[in-house]
């Protein structure tokens, strides 16, 4: 099922939420090879956040968006 973007929720996110969000962003950055205090790693914390905001709660969706955003497409079968 194709998930939408929905309008940005202004309700805080919990620590549930958070854990998502973190799960994602820790095997982005480490799949990609990415220093935890770069600029790099910045841009996709705020992009995983931001997506999350959103709507995208599924954390399959939530990676593969991230990874469009940042122009990286998975070219081999995982």
């Amino acid at each position: 099922m194709v998930q939408t973007i929905k309008s940005r929720s202004p309700v805080p996110l919990d620590s549930r939420d958070l854990d998502i969000c973190q799960q994602v962003f820790d095997k982005l950055r480490s799949e990609y090879q990415v220093a935890k205090d770069s600029d790099e790693a910045e841009r996709m914390a705020s992009i995983v956040i931001e997506l999350y905001r959103q709507g995208v709660r599924d954390p399959n969706h939530l990676r593969s968006m991230v990874e469009a955003a940042r122009g990286l497409f998975e070219t081999s079968d995982r």
